[in-house]
């Protein structure tokens, strides 16, 4: 730019030609008269950075998904991982060096409140006090039930808090969770057993055989507790229950295809209520089975004369 103003300067003050002065200041006549082109993405450029700053942990994707949803925005992603790029708005992210393990055995759940899966979470006060969180998460449609927040959580206030989740929703067939002392005291055995639930502890060492609630945990603490600082116990609970109905409703969630756990739960909702709404085939008695069986064998059967039986086709071109 400049260069572009010299050359100006020689052409005014001086009278030299534009070719003189461009060949003086080594500078291509096409490049001194180049006009840049109007930036056909700045809307989209600042509803990107918008959305990015709400959303400081988001991914491009993610970002994207909310531009064309809720903005009803049409964009290829592409364009907003361009421009994400361009803007300086990436996500850092430490690599750690992780031991490459085998998936662990067992089915996953296949029905919603099929199996839930919690685990605890622990974060701090302004004032430098400990809190715990216990999560629950749904394994099949993603959602967040409950998010108890206390200082302290004995296996008495996680049997409180799963009976206050399941008056709301419906009770799991079964619990998944790691060896903590709360996890496997006698009162939450016995609980389970009272209440007709499985309770599935995973192997110690291995977190993963819990990797629903362990990545729902890492979201938590990235979006919530690292984004927050909680003056005192009731602004933590107010701003995680908060954060939990935004996780539920509004946010995006990757393995769903982009749709929030509520709409997934809704519409794995619908589709079973479409199977249940089918009537199931009349049941056929003893007498009619064989009755079609006698009549089925009749037909079949070779005829009088002794010829030979041959398929249907062959008989009637006969």
């Amino acid at each position: 730019m400049s260069t572009r103003r010299d050359v100006a300067l020689l052409m005014n003050e001086y009278r030299f030609s534009e070719r003189r002065a461009c060949r003086l200041l080594d500078i291509e006549r096409a490049s001194y008269r180049y006009d840049a082109r109007p930036d056909r993405n700045e809307k989209l450029r600042e509803a990107l950075v918008t959305e990015a700053r709400q959303n400081p942990r988001f991914g491009y994707r993610r970002l994207w998904v909310i531009l064309t949803k809720k903005r009803g925005m049409k964009v290829d992603v592409k364009r907003v991982h361009r421009l994400y790029r361009k803007e300086g708005l990436a996500v850092r992210r430490v690599k750690r060096k992780r031991i490459v393990r085998p998936v662990p055995s067992g089915a996953g759940a296949m029905a919603p409140n099929q199996e839930w899966a919690m685990d605890f979470v622990s974060d701090s006060l302004a004032s430098g006090r400990a809190i715990r969180a216990l999560t629950v998460v749904d394994s099949f449609t993603r959602e967040c039930p409950l998010i108890e927040v206390a200082t302290g959580i004995s296996s008495q206030a996680v049997t409180r808090a799963l009976e206050k989740a399941i008056e709301q929703r419906v009770r799991p067939k079964s619990l998944r969770c790691d060896n903590g002392p709360e996890f496997t005291s006698r009162h939450l055995l016995g609980w389970c057993e009272d209440q007709g639930i499985q309770l599935i502890h995973t192997q110690p060492g291995r977190p993963m055989q819990n990797g629903h609630v362990e990545s729902f945990n890492g979201k938590f603490r990235d979006e919530c507790l690292n984004a927050n600082c909680f003056t005192n116990l009731e602004d933590a609970r107010r701003r995680i229950e908060r954060w939990r109905i935004d996780y539920n409703s509004e946010r995006p969630h990757s393995s769903l295809d982009y749709r929030t756990p509520d709409e997934y739960a809704k519409a794995c909702s619908g589709l079973t209520s479409r199977i249940a709404a089918i009537p199931p085939d009349p049941p056929v008695s003893a007498g009619e089975s064989h009755a079609g069986a006698r009549a089925q064998g009749s037909a079949d059967a070779a005829p009088d004369n002794g010829a030979p039986l041959g398929s249907p086709r062959r008989r009637a071109e006969k």
